[in-house]
Parts: structure tokens; sequence; C-alpha cells
């Protein structure tokens, strides 16, 4: 397949144009500047936020499928309006991504969306599926966010003519230069207290897209995580005895609530289930816990 590929150059952006020309899909990477398309990728320079200049840039080009992989995040969004920029890619831009896949003749649309679509806090203590509610109202401040991810979902599933599908993707990690890695072999880094969170590899995440690219069905959500949540504490001292540091110490997660997004993420309970992705498109993670991810990082180091 011809793929747009919004975001190529992003974390996930970057291994999944990899994992798409490696099983032989054509890949135009779309970025505001020509340097964003990684190495093997066509360039398509053009802004997701203008619709009618995104328009001009793919005037005669053909393509099979659009993927949406941008976000406006260079660092862990800390206060609500830290996302402000992504939730407005997530709803004018995937309106904009649409109109562009409709515009070069696709076929089937993919979406990133997150796990924090099902609410903001401690969903409880069993596995949440994609038959769960998702983008419900009642979340306060975190309302916006929400309904950002809902947005990109439900505009992805009513394109006329278009399959569109959502992944729903847990917490990253794994990508080349993540400071948070860094940060915790330097013992800068300490580990609140409490939380429990579903993640995923970078490049698992990249293997799930592109199993859903090609065995999805269109109208469908597919939760996109490891095997095993764990607690940020968990993860944290995974990371210092992998890299041989120091674990990191503990400190109560009142701490965090100065930074009202980032006190969210920390304290809330997400176990989410990837029993659909695994079924349905084949999938499997080939890092099915957080510490064989962590210790695949380690090694390359």
């Amino acid at each position: 397949m011809r793929i747009i590929l919004a975001g190529a150059g992003g974390a996930i952006g970057i291994p999944l144009t990899s994992a798409l020309i490696n099983a032989g899909h054509e890949v135009i990477a779309l970025s505001r500047t020509a340097s964003g398309a990684p190495v093997g990728a066509e360039p398509l320079v053009a802004d997701a936020l203008d619709r009618d200049g995104l328009q001009r840039a793919a005037a005669g080009r053909r393509a099979d499928a659009v993927i949406h992989q941008l976000t406006a995040l260079k660092k862990a969004p800390m206060r609500h309006r830290d996302m402000a920029a992504t939730n407005r890619l997530r709803v004018d831009g995937t309106a904009n991504l649409i109109a562009l896949a409709q515009e070069v003749g696709a076929t089937r649309f993919l979406t990133q969306s997150m796990i924090f679509g099902y609410g903001y806090g401690d969903l409880g203590p069993r596995l949440i599926t994609e038959d769960d509610p998702f983008g419900s109202p009642g979340h306060g401040p975190f309302q916006d966010h929400i309904n950002a991810m809902r947005s990109t979902e439900q505009q992805a599933f009513a394109a006329d003519g278009i399959e569109g599908i959502a992944l729903r993707y847990g917490i990253f990690y794994g990508a080349a230069g993540d400071p948070t890695i860094d940060q915790v072999r330097r013992g800068k880094l300490p580990a609140p207290k409490g939380g429990i969170m579903s993640r995923i590899h970078v490049g698992d995440a990249a293997s799930a897209t592109l199993a859903a690219l090609e065995r999805g069905r269109g109208g469908q959500a597919y939760n996109v995580v490891d095997d095993e949540p764990a607690s940020w504490r968990d993860f944290y001292c995974a990371v210092a005895e992998a890299y041989g540091a120091r674990a990191p110490r503990a400190v109560p997660a009142w701490l965090l609530k100065a930074t009202p997004y980032l006190h969210g993420i920390f304290t809330g309970t997400y176990r989410i289930s990837n029993a659909k992705a695994r079924t349905e498109l084949g999938w499997t993670p080939a890092y099915p816990t957080y510490r064989d991810g962590i210790r695949a990082m380690a090694e390359v180091r």
C-alpha cells in the first residue's frame, strides 16, 4: 500500500515508518519541513492544521491509507494547557487529514487515540476493554482531553468511503533519546507512590499499527498495551536496575498537585486489556512486559 503518515518523525512515527517499509509499503511522510521525513520515506511538506495548504501540497498524489500520529508534545505534559495544541490536532487536524484521505483516494484511515479516553483517575481493579465507555462526560478539567480523543475516533469511524480505525495506545516508552531514562539513570527523577499504568514499547506500538493497517476492521478501536500494568515506582526501579543505577527515591503523589495533569496521570489506575488486538489483528507484543522492553533498551546502550 501507499501510505501518507502524519507524524512520521515522532516517537512512534520513526519505528512505524521502518515497519511499514520493511513490510513492503510505500510511505509518504507528512511534515511541516522536508527534514521531518525519516530515511526511506517520501516527504510531503504541509501543515496538517492548514487544510487548503495541505490540499495544495497533495494535489495529484494518490494513496491507499492515511495514518494520523500527530501530537504537539515536545516533553511530558504537566498542566492541562500543555495538551491544548495536541487536542487541536485531534479535532481539527483529524478533520483535515480525513479530507486529505478523501482527496488522494485513500480507503483506510488510522488515528492515534489513547487509553485516557476511558477516563483519568482510578478505573478500578479489572481490565478495561474496548466495550467499556470511551469519551464519556463528567471528568472536570480533563474533559477537553477526553473530548479530543473521542473526536478523532468518531471522525475516523464516520468518514464517508473510508474504513476508520482507532488505536488506543498505553503510555509510550522505548523511544530513542527518551529523557525519562536518562533522568532515572542520573538519579534525577523520583518515583511517586501509587498509580498503576498500562504501557507499550514504541516498537510494539508500531507493529500493532501495521497489523491494524493490514488486518483491522473499519469502525473498530483497539487497545495497544503490553500484558502487565505496573506502578510508576516498579517501572522506574526496573530502569534503574537495568542501567546499573541507584533505585529512585519514593515520594508521595500529593507533591505533584501543582502540576494537575501530571498528577492525574501518576495517581490513576489504568489496567487495560490487549485481548482484542491479539485476537483480531494477530498481534503479539515483542516485549510482553515493561521489564522485557527495558532490558532490551539497556542491551543496546
